[in-house]
């Protein structure tokens, strides 16, 4: 069966649950699709990271990525890009490209900073951190789960009109230095006055960081490729609590931002000149719908726009057609300290054995484990949109560990306390918090499917969960109409290597009708 054309030569790969979809491995399937539709190697001229920074992570061809575009696993990409809505911290994109480099993998010849990239550093790491005790200490509320990359505080200086750019590596250091030290002591002083963090807690910030990065990046200094000390952020604390060594942070920051000036230039030419040349350019998008920061649920979304319209402001070209492929998994998971409504209750054997799986490639994050939540992936569907549907992890459904098989639940609707049932996600939050999820019961299946590769090879158990899941996101999203198009599904992931997906799935009607 052929695979349905993709409608614009603009494509973005996104998220529609809660993040840690798959998505990243979605990078290489699109790169070789197109390579072999066009006979180009150079299909896609550009694989662009669109927003958040090193706290989205992505697995792509058994790398694992946190602010690198995906796209580094193909090598005829030519360009990989960082968008102007991308917040970048230069010593995290060496501490990813430089391991990648001794490898084998070309990276820093490819890689293309939009010179409106926003620089991230230790300021924003701290205040990450400090924002936690305060959330947790001052106002009494659980742990909110950050990663510590400092990525809100990153975008709380653009939205506060203090962001600093790549294009400042390109320029004169001493005023590069002036702006980070004010941006130093603003940091200190939010901490101190705003956040109240007690003084002792101070010197364990930067502990904090240093034991995180050491144990993130224990195969580099393994291999040789750096040093232990390079990840050492004690050293970038003042003397005294609430100071920074400002000539050591500078230091540092501009040291990895010179060696990275040779790839700071203008994303938007490089995009449109792709497009014109006839390249797709692929939008790789960390986070998820759900965790816009607009859409969303605060204080559980992220710092940035997750979804499709920030590709053009990432990207700075006009709006224009872009095909959307959203990724969820054959079940969902979540982190931090979300209202899960089909969170699976704890010693569920199917929990269990999902959660020897689930750990966050960017934290190490244990991950909570539920039920396919049908209702998001739908409003996602109606209010976000996407023309082609990818589900992943189906095999995880098999048996395995704890799990010997039986019934599966998927949620079809939320009901309140009356009984009603709603016809989508509720946006006040209070309203959702009082909802009960609606399940369907599926018959699971027995045979281990990830050597499967075709979709008629597929138990017939597995087939109808397929189908009733794209036929029950159609029928929500469409809230008693008719969608204009049908989303397509493209790819059934059965496992995490390249070649464990199937493509030849029948189109929506004909799943519909199965299911």
């Amino acid at each position: 069966m052929a695979l349905t054309p993709f409608r614009s030569r603009l494509i973005a790969d996104v998220g529609i649950s809660m993040g840690d979809e798959g998505k990243g491995r979605l990078i290489p399937e699109i790169v070789r699709e197109l390579q072999a539709s066009t006979g180009r190697r150079d299909a896609v001229g550009t694989v662009i990271k669109v927003n958040g920074g090193a706290n989205s992570g992505h697995t792509v061809a058994g790398l694992k990525l946190n602010l690198l575009p995906g796209g580094v696993a193909e090598r005829d990409v030519p360009c990989l890009a960082l968008g102007a809505g991308v917040v970048a911290d230069p010593r995290k994109a060496l501490w990813e490209a430089l391991p990648l480099e001794k490898a084998g993998l070309p990276v820093l010849n490819r890689l293309l900073i939009d010179e409106r990239c926003m620089i991230s550093d230790v300021a924003h790491r701290i205040l990450d951190l400090a924002w936690e005790d305060y959330r947790v200490e001052r106002l009494g509320q659980e742990p909110r789960g950050s990663t510590g990359r400092g990525i809100t505080p990153a975008y709380a200086d653009e939205v506060g009109q203090f962001q600093m750019h790549y294009a400042e590596f390109l320029s004169d250091r001493t005023e590069y230095a002036a702006r980070l030290s004010a941006r130093l002591d603003r940091a200190a002083a939010t901490v101190r006055d705003v956040c109240r963090l007690a003084p002792e807690k101070w010197a364990g910030l930067f502990l904090r960081l240093t034991e995180a990065e050491q144990r993130a990046n224990k195969g580099a200094i393994d291999s040789g490729v750096f040093r232990a000390a390079e990840f050492d952020f004690t050293r970038f604390a003042g003397k005294e609590p609430f100071t920074f060594d400002h000539a050591a942070v500078l230091a540092a920051w501009w040291d990895a931002g010179s060696r990275l000036a040779g790839c700071v230039g203008d994303v938007r030419e490089r995009v449109l000149g792709d497009l014109s040349a006839g390249r797709t350019v692929l939008g790789e998008f960390g986070q998820a719908y759900w965790l816009d920061k607009r859409a969303g649920f605060a204080p559980n979304v992220t710092a940035s726009h997750t979804y499709v319209p920030e590709f053009f402001q990432s990207a700075g070209i006009p709006a224009q057609a872009v095909h959307t492929v959203g990724c969820c998994k054959a079940y969902d998971t979540k982190v931090g300290t979300h209202v899960f409504l089909t969170k699976m209750p704890d010693g569920h054997p199917l929990q269990e054995a999902l959660s020897r799986l689930e750990f966050g490639t960017s934290t190490g994050r244990q991950r909570m484990v539920g039920w396919s939540d049908l209702v998001e992936k739908a409003d996602a569907l109606r209010y976000g949109g996407y023309d082609d549907l990818v589900i992943n992890k189906l095999d995880a459904l098999s048996p395995h560990g704890a799990w010997k098989g039986g019934d599966l639940q998927v949620c079809t609707g939320y009901a309140d306390e009356s009984g009603k049932v709603l016809p989508g996600v509720p946006r006040n939050d209070a309203v959702r918090r009082r909802l009960r999820p609606v399940y369907a019961t599926l018959p699971g299946w027995t045979e281990d499917i990830s050597k499967v590769r075709s979709f008629a090879a597929l138990p017939a158990a597995a087939r109808r969960y397929v189908a009733f899941t794209v036929a029950e996101i159609v029928r929500l999203a469409s809230r008693g109409g008719s969608l204009a198009v049908l989303p397509n599904l493209r790819y059934v992931g059965v496992g995490p290597d390249p070649e464990q997906i199937i493509s030849d799935v029948p189109a929506t009607a004909e799943l519909i009708r199965q299911a």
